[in-house]
């Protein structure tokens, strides 16, 4: 036989017994005499009686009998196909004569035993099922005996049995559930929160959203189940829930007069209330305004912030303690903080009577931790500091924009006001939508009154006792309860007037969670006392009823250190007599001081108002999820980051930090943004990326305000520099307000040498028109560029965003079409405006030379904007086309040159050479010839290298300004964006216009050549 029929016929006879042997290949016996009990027995060894000395040939169609006698003839045994024959054929094989049966039955009862023991005993590593054909096997036989065979149930059953005892030692490397079966799961948790906290709503978040590191925290950005229009739905017509837990809150306490005296400077009455407007100064409403670096305004922003002010106790005293509390992003909190500091003359650091987060593991502990880890595998696992003087490791509730061994309080000597840090040590939560305050009412109940008990210092409640004590108190809790049952029939929030604060004490929401989720509705029949629902809709809330515990820190540390865990309330519920009744906890039942926050919504524009509209909840830390979970099972949607940013571009309203140029936080924003952009379009194949520089965008990535506002600046003042010097004609002056003249200036321009080079060496007509207006605009910045420093250094002008009512209101009237007859036009007088005219135009720039204007863009054909999508302006044969057709979707933009294509094609064959000189030089040759020159910047195909030329001239029409923020509205039906135009700009665009075409822009996206027709629009 071959090595491999060899090999496959050993592996046959591996489970056969030791008697008995197969013949192989071709064997020929002749005259061979079998040993037998009868017979004559000629020649014949005796034999013990066993069948252990003696050989059995088998063929195919006859067992084998070793014992009998055979007569054997002169025939050959050999291999045919299909088994084993003897042959001749036709030859027959001799019986024997006769046979012992005692000998006979005891050889064959040997074999068989052998047999037995062969088929019985497994002689491989598979288990029972594992041995049946694979058409056979199931997947539950692993761990279903009842799967197999009646005939191998049983021997399943025993491995079965065996497989529980056997010891198998744990692995170092655990899996993903061992890893979550820490030793001390809240120590590995702590050690998690080093970079970035977590939320007390993390967990929640983690197993549910797409998490992100933002601002030192870990937050939610978007759901992981599609939920874009199911958000919307929810804002609009449910209840949309999001976790505001990381906003920073900055506590103030002093004398009324001196915090308003230090905290006026910052702000502006232009630009609306401040901190000592009435409603907000009695603690009856929030505010809202706009933070600046002392006595700069309206440059040097600093952000947007909301503030509450503690009611007062009496409404006469003014020299009592008063507490303010100022909400602000995270990203607004360190240059907010300096400058508060500053403004009040806060510079000695105090300790207050705050809960700070216990410090982190050091190396040391946390070694220490994970060699007890190693020792204790497969072990009960114990600590070694388990008994009485044991402490229990708390949850870090930290705050992710200081560190923590710096100060949170700082007083002032000479004011006597204290500046507190309060961030992560209230939690706020924020429902939005109509249905928002069912939500409330139906997962909230408000505290009960317990006025007798034993040793109230004992209780942990104690406060809730001692307050209940107090007649006036409790009458206070009643008008509250009262207020809150009527907001559950209110049909929205938007009733309501905006920043409505409303202070409560409820009890713990977890007692009245349901067992199933369930749709929270509103419930007119609550508002059948119309008189007390009409002064509340009109009025508001009283400031008595404004009054809350949460202003007290000794308390708000009582009621989160008293709070009964989930286990224990478990367990209460479980000892019911009657399973899933409710439960009573009488006196023991904890106490949670809330405030209740309005927030008005979409306030401003004529469409949509009060959309968006909802309550912010402020709660004591360490009960977040106890109120989350109710929430939810009320039928409030979450949402994470992404949700709130389509929350506010459907307000119309500018979303923190992205749409604050001129604040320090957007800037970072911007550029951090603009590196991210970058670095996804590098990583693309230059043939599956769009080429900007021949689609004439110069800044994909980012928006080049300073440089906007600069062009705008110098594009009028050489305007009216030219119209004085020549007096053109009219149609000259206006043609020049949308198109660059090309003819060639006297000096020469200093532009960048890689735009210089490929320029000059460019044949193309289109190039070379492309080079002579590049040439113009360049050397107009250079000679009016000192003219524009000079002035900007003679009034002090940076770029900054216009956010004065009086001027927002002027232009939101110049800005939409008036027609000569319309009603508008005839009392834009009557309400104090000024017309559109030259002097008036003149008086605004000379104030704001470099501003920007807050606006929004609708769209009036197809289209859907994105960032960075370019606002420009019209020309006159846009405005004959779209009166001749009304279905004209705008003009296209020519398709540029690319100056730099020949420079990275010789950048590129220059670095082939390189390579190729390496390969035949030395390896220091070759290093200094790969070096790049000293100052050379890499270029990339597609993007514009080296300083930007003039921003509103490039293109074929003029450039306005940028989208923030833009997409398809599913509010209105079409395209909407939001974004910056420049003040200089958009005057002298209105002023060009004709008024029934007034406020009409059109729109480009950095990637396309079409622009589309928008109307511009300025909300206040």
């Amino acid at each position: 036989m071959s090595n491999a029929k060899e090999r496959k016929h050993a592996k046959k006879m591996r489970n056969q017994p030791t008697n008995v042997t197969l013949s192989s290949g071709f064997v020929a016996d002749r005259g061979g005499k079998h040993h037998n009990g009868g017979g004559k027995p000629q020649k014949q060894e005796p034999h013990s009686g066993t069948s252990r000395q003696r050989q059995t040939k088998i063929t195919a169609h006859s067992l084998p009998e070793p014992h009998v006698n055979e007569q054997s003839s002169s025939r050959v045994t050999f291999k045919k196909k299909g088994g084993w024959k003897t042959g001749p054929e036709g030859t027959s094989q001799e019986i024997p004569k006769y046979i012992t049966a005692s000998t006979f039955a005891q050889a064959r009862a040997a074999e068989i035993s052998a047999m037995l023991k062969a088929v019985t005993q497994k002689s491989s590593n598979s288990l029972v099922f594992q041995t049946l054909p694979r058409h056979m096997r199931r997947r539950a036989m692993s761990h279903n005996v009842k799967r197999l065979p009646r005939r191998l149930q049983e021997i399943a059953q025993k491995e079965a049995e065996k497989a529980v005892h056997q010891k198998k030692e744990h692995s170092k490397n655990k899996c993903h559930k061992a890893r979550r079966c820490h030793i001390n799961r809240m120590l590995e948790f702590n050690r998690r929160q080093k970079k970035n906290k977590w939320l007390e709503t993390h967990i929640w978040h983690a197993k549910r959203f797409h998490m992100v590191k933002k601002w030192g925290y870990c937050l939610g950005e978007r759901p992981t189940v599609k939920s874009h229009r199911a958000c919307y739905r929810a804002m609009t017509n449910r209840c949309l829930l999001q976790d505001l837990s990381y906003y920073c809150c900055l506590e103030l306490k002093g004398k009324e007069e001196e915090i308003l005296k230090a905290l006026s400077p910052m702000c502006s009455i232009d630009t609306g209330l401040t901190f000592a407007a009435v409603h907000c100064l009695s603690g009856k409403r929030q505010g809202s305004l706009v933070l600046y670096q002392a006595n700069k305004y309206p440059r040097e922003m600093l952000g947007p912030v909301t503030f509450i002010w503690k009611p007062k106790r009496t409404s006469s005293d003014t020299s009592e303690g008063r507490q303010l509390w100022i909400w602000l992003h995270p990203t607004l909190k360190q240059d907010i903080l300096e400058e508060i500091k500053a403004a009040c003359h806060c510079v000695e650091p105090i300790k207050l009577a705050v809960c700070i987060p216990d410090p982190l593991l050091t190396p040391s502990q946390e070694k220490s931790q994970t060699e007890l880890l190693d020792e204790k595998i497969g072990k009960k696992r114990k600590r070694k500091d388990d008994g009485e003087n044991s402490k229990p490791i708390k949850k870090i509730v930290g705050d992710g924009t200081r560190d923590p061994c710096q100060p949170y309080s700082w007083i002032s000597p000479t004011t006597g006001i204290i500046i507190s840090d309060l961030t992560m040590e209230m939690n706020r939560f924020r429902l939005i939508g109509p249905l928002s305050h069912s939500i409330l009412t139906e997962a909230l109940k408000t505290a009960s009154v317990h006025m007798e008990g034993g040793d109230t210092e004992k209780t942990p409640h104690h406060w809730w006792i001692e307050t209940c004590k107090n007649p006036d108190s409790i009458s206070l809790h009643r008008r509250q309860e009262a207020i809150f049952e009527l907001l559950g029939g209110i049909t929205s929030p938007a009733e309501i007037p905006a920043g409505t604060i409303l202070g409560l004490t409820v009890g713990d929401p977890r007692i009245n969670l349901p067992q199933k989720k369930s749709k929270a509705l509103s419930d007119p029949e609550k508002c059948q006392d119309n008189e007390k629902v009409r002064q509340l809709l009109l009025e508001g809330v009283p400031v008595e009823c404004t009054h809350s515990f949460i202003w007290n820190q000794d308390i708000c540390k009582s009621v989160t250190e008293n709070k009964i865990s989930d286990q224990d309330l478990n367990r209460m519920r479980s000892e019911l007599l009657v399973p899933g009744s409710q439960l009573v906890l009488g006196p023991c039942e904890s106490k949670i001081p809330i405030l209740l926050i309005q927030q008005p919504g979409k306030v401003t524009g004529e469409d949509r108002l009060g959309w968006g509209s909802g309550w912010d909840v402020l709660l004591p830390k360490g009960w977040g999820m106890a109120f989350w979970i109710p929430f939810i099972y009320r039928g409030a949607r979450v949402g994470g980051l992404k949700e709130a940013v389509v929350h506010s571009q459907y307000k119309r309203s500018p979303n923190i930090p992205g749409d604050f140029p001129d604040c320090p936080a957007g800037i970072l924003f911007a550029e951090e943004q603009a590196k991210n952009l970058l670095e996804k379009y590098k990583r693309r194949p230059p043939a599956k990326r769009p080429n900007y520089v021949k689609l004439g965008t110069l800044a994909p990535f980012c928006c080049p305000w300073e440089q906007l506002t600069q062009d705008w600046e110098l594009r009028v003042h050489s305007h009216k520099e030219s119209s004085v010097v020549s007096s053109p004609p009219c149609e000259e002056s206006d043609l020049r307000r949308y198109e660059v003249s090309c003819t060639p200036m006297p000096e020469k321009t200093q532009l960048s040498d890689e735009v210089g080079t490929s320029l000059n060496h460019s044949t193309e007509p289109e190039e070379v028109m492309d080079t002579e207006c590049r040439d113009q605009a360049g050397a107009e910045r250079v000679i009016d560029q000192d003219v524009s420093e000079n002035r900007v250094a003679a009034t002090g002008s940076q770029l900054c965003v216009l956010r004065s009512r009086k001027l927002l209101k002027q232009l939101s009237a110049w800005c939409g079409p008036s027609p000569g007859d319309s009603r508008a036009a005839r009392r834009a007088p009557s309400r104090g405006q000024q017309g559109l005219t030259e002097e008036a135009c003149l008086s605004i720039v000379d104030h704001f030379p470099r501003a920007l204007v807050w606006v929004s863009l609708s769209l009036l054909r197809k289209g859907s904007p994105e960032p960075h999508t370019m606002i420009c302006v019209p020309a006159k044969d846009d405005f004959l086309q779209l009166s001749q057709d009304r279905h004209y979707c705008g003009p296209q933009e020519s398709k540029h040159s690319d100056p730099f294509k020949s420079k990275i094609l010789k950048q590129n064959e220059k670095k082939k050479m390189e390579r190729r000189q390496k390969r035949g030089h030395a390896i220091s040759e070759g290093l200094a010839l790969g070096d790049p020159a000293p100052g050379q910047e890499a270029l990339t195909l597609g993007l514009w290298s080296g300083p930007l030329p003039s921003v509103t001239s490039h293109c074929s029409r003029a450039l306005l300004g940028f989208v923030t923020q833009g997409d398809f509205s599913m509010a209105v039906g079409c395209g909407e964006a939001l974004g910056f135009v420049s003040l200089t700009g958009l005057l002298d665009m209105l002023s060009s216009q004709p008024a029934a075409e007034r406020g009409l822009v059109i729109l480009r996206p950095p990637a396309s050549l079409q622009y589309r027709f928008a109307r511009i629009a300025i909300e206040v």
